[in-house]
């Protein structure tokens, strides 16, 4: 069955957790898209790579992978073998209710993020007992007996130890065998997140890197999956999102995140949130 909340631009949440055991047999075509929440896929089976900002991280069974909240990204499934994943969103507030002061359960997903690596490729013996948390997940969730809901958020609370005990233990640097990516396609990420505020036009772009304006535009939507313009305006509305989200008054987040023309602003963010700023707040 095809999970159809990856296809398009977003999935919605809703409850605090969920959990989808998926299987394609055929290629599968999707979108570039991305969530408010953060999300777990575990590969039980097939040829699949997962971009991400970016990168690509070709995987290999028993695989999990972190995406965070608010990164764009990509499966893409290759035909031959069945694509076989477990997938497990979460909410922020679910984990932060859960958390202590010495002990953020969001932090696996913050720090992947800020490292850019976010692949877990578990192995040896420790392969299995990644499948053993995912299916205890999906046991509880599926169980309807006492204090059933209770049951799951345990399990769900015990995944979540185990993958910050594993992140928390990993090297800054992760091997960079476990992904590929386009070093200067990053340092123009870089410079566009840092002058988001700004203007940014493809001429402004092209000049700063000293590329041309076709090899840029080409090169950045093989590698990102989307244009440039497409990436800038995903990002000025993630970001005032979360301003608003601060109070920031909805004008000034509008200009501080670059939106020049404040109708541009709503019939975007309506579009991408399917509420005015307001009512999405």
């Amino acid at each position: 069955m095809l999970d159809r909340s990856e296809v398009g631009r977003r999935g919605y949440l809703n409850e605090p957790y969920r959990l989808f055991h998926l299987r394609d047999d055929r290629a599968l075509t999707l979108d570039y898209h991305y969530h408010e929440f953060d999300k777990l896929v575990l590969l039980l089976s097939g040829r699949a790579a997962y971009h991400i900002e970016g990168r690509s991280y070709p995987l290999q069974p028993l695989d999990v992978l972190l995406v965070s909240r608010n990164l764009i990204h990509l499966p893409v499934v290759e035909q031959g073998e069945a694509y076989e994943r477990m997938v497990l969103w979460i909410d922020r507030a679910f984990m932060a209710r859960h958390s202590a002061p010495e002990a953020e359960l969001s932090d696996c997903f913050t720090l992947t993020a800020r490292r850019g690596v976010h692949l877990h490729r578990p192995r040896g013996e420790e392969r299995e007992r990644w499948r053993g948390l995912f299916e205890r997940v999906e046991a509880a969730v599926r169980d309807d007996g006492f204090a059933s809901r209770l049951l799951a958020d345990t399990c769900v609370l015990q995944l979540l130890v185990e993958l910050n005990r594993v992140v928390l233990a990993a090297p800054e640097e992760a091997d960079p065998a476990s992904y590929r990516f386009d070093p200067k396609m990053e340092e123009v990420t870089r410079y566009i997140l840092e002058h988001l505020g700004e203007e940014l036009t493809i001429d402004r772009l092209a000049g700063a890197f000293f590329l041309s304006r076709y090899y840029l535009m080409h090169r950045f939507k093989e590698v990102y999956g989307c244009s440039i313009h497409q990436y800038i305006r995903q990002k000025r509305l993630q970001r005032a999102a979360e301003a608003i989200r601060r109070d920031v008054p909805v004008l000034k987040a509008a200009e501080e995140a670059g939106f020049g023309d404040y109708s541009v602003f709503l019939r975007a963010f309506r579009a991408a949130y399917g509420k005015s700023p307001r009512e999405w707040k």
